[in-house]
């Protein structure tokens, strides 16, 4: 008999939002003290540099406000689970947008400044209200959800490409994001052999084989939040985060190799 299906986390749509708020923030805030030297530095996206990374920071925003003015799709097409797996056949269209944006907008200043304020706007529209996202009709607030994931995974390449620039990451953020990755884990590895644990804000049980029930579980991994952000989207691997002491995993159903990176 195959796993029953998990039950989708829910998330507090008031944090969320004020989640969003703060994280952008602080993007826009370090964006602002950036000098023409560090805008040029190269960044670990292929040929992007920091100014194409920091324009494509207000896109993640943007489509908030964006598809709020279509016209309302009847019904979601996609779940937050489904929303990792549709990313990748619009990576081609968004590296395009995005170096058309930086070089449209010289005055990241003010870019930020526009965005910031259609997103605040967008903000109030009620969580039920249906998007109609490029990858797919979501729900106001499952997309909302998605945004913590393109806010703190470019935030975290920012502060990579940018040494001593240490963007703080708000932590209600950071927890969605953390969480939403792990539960696309175990909804495309579903079972009950594995526990991955990404303390403090996840812990999933995944890929199949004996359930464990009690006492230790014979098939553990765990790591940090930032260090599985990196693994789920393919900013490290899974060798190099074993290599580094960056994860630890045991057990003979522990290596998720195979399964990673889960957005591309």
């Amino acid at each position: 008999m195959p796993p029953a299906k998990k039950r989708a986390r829910a998330y507090d749509s008031v944090k969320i939002r004020a989640a969003l708020r703060n994280q952008f923030g602080h993007v826009r805030e370090a964006v602002g003290t950036l000098t023409p030297e560090q805008l040029a530095l190269g960044t670990r996206l292929g040929d992007w540099t920091v100014r194409d990374l920091a324009a494509h920071l207000t896109m993640a925003v943007e489509t908030v406000s964006r598809n709020l003015a279509r016209d309302e799709p009847p019904a979601p097409e996609l779940t937050l689970l489904d929303w990792p797996f549709a990313t990748a056949a619009r990576a081609g269209d968004i590296a395009d947008g995005t170096r058309d944006l930086a070089a449209a907008h010289p005055d990241l200043d003010a870019l930020y400044a526009r965005t910031e304020e259609r997103f605040l706007a967008a903000l109030t529209a009620p969580g039920s209200r249906v998007l109609a996202a490029r990858t797919g009709a979501m729900t106001l607030s499952d997309y909302l959800v998605t945004r913590t994931v393109e806010l703190v995974v470019h935030t975290d390449d920012l502060n990579a490409a940018v040494p001593g620039l240490e963007i703080p990451y708000d932590r209600q953020a950071l927890a969605a994001c953390t969480r939403l990755l792990a539960d696309a884990l175990a909804s495309k590895a579903p079972g009950g052999s594995t526990e991955v644990r990404i303390p403090p804000f996840a812990v999933v049980q995944c890929v199949e084989g004996p359930k464990h029930t009690r006492g230790t579980p014979p098939n553990v991994v765990e790591t940090d939040p930032l260090t599985w952000i990196r693994l789920a989207t393919g900013r490290l691997t899974w060798k190099d985060a074993l290599d580094t002491a960056k994860v630890s995993a045991s057990g003979e159903r522990a290596d998720l190799g195979g399964l990673l990176p889960l957005m591309k």
